[in-house]
């Protein structure tokens, strides 16, 4: 009896286990995303939140691929540029519209100590996507662009890969549910057949 009751216990905890871990995972929504131009190959996967701000951007919050051969490090937090494009900050944002990137665009490192920044230009005659990139040595300041370093045109590109599926919760529930009712059945039928036998003895 105390074996179905650990069991029922089990099964609980198990299924909440798993709607919370599948709860926190469909909160998050990943990415392809990639971008080319002169000399520039980049691609990668991007993690953001699933619910996209009053303009329809996602926050993106992590970053993996590859810029050019080298393996992209970090993201470059929000509201701060990359080495050697100061003072634009980054926002770190992304969209489903046919313009996915804003402004201030994003910014990541990589393993070569490079910093790229891709980034919606707006200003421009006709407006179009570029990209900032900055290569040791980083001297503080767009100003100071080297000739190791570079501002120019790409063609970017991203798309959601992976989407909350709020039917595999319920499938969790319904599952742990009968789980746990069908180890309570077991439980009463065993206290019902000891009290038979009480009675016959």
């Amino acid at each position: 009896m105390k074996n179905l009751v650990l069991l029922s216990a089990t099964a609980l905890t198990t299924t909440f286990g798993l709607v919370f871990g599948t709860m926190q995972t469909a909160s998050a929504l990943d990415w392809n995303w990639n971008y080319s131009g002169t000399g520039i190959e980049a691609n990668g996967t991007f993690t953001t939140n699933d619910t996209p701000d009053e303009l329809g951007y996602y926050l993106i919050s992590g970053i993996t691929g590859t810029r050019n051969g080298e393996t992209i490090t970090g993201l470059q937090p929000a509201g701060t540029p990359i080495p050697g494009n100061e003072p634009f900050n980054v926002d770190n944002l992304i969209s489903l519209s046919s313009q996915q990137l804003t402004g201030d665009g994003f910014g990541y490192s990589t393993s070569g100590g490079n910093f790229a920044s891709p980034f919606f230009a707006s200003f421009l005659p006709t407006p179009s996507y570029l990209e900032v990139f900055s290569a040791p040595p980083l001297t503080p300041g767009f100003e100071n662009l080297g000739t190791e370093d570079s501002e120019l045109p790409i063609n970017f590109s991203a798309t959601i890969i992976s989407v909350p599926e709020p039917t595999s919760i319920l499938s969790l529930l319904a599952l742990g549910t009968l789980g746990t009712t069908s180890a309570l059945k077991r439980k009463q039928s065993f206290k019902f057949t000891a009290n038979k036998f009480k009675k016959a003895s």
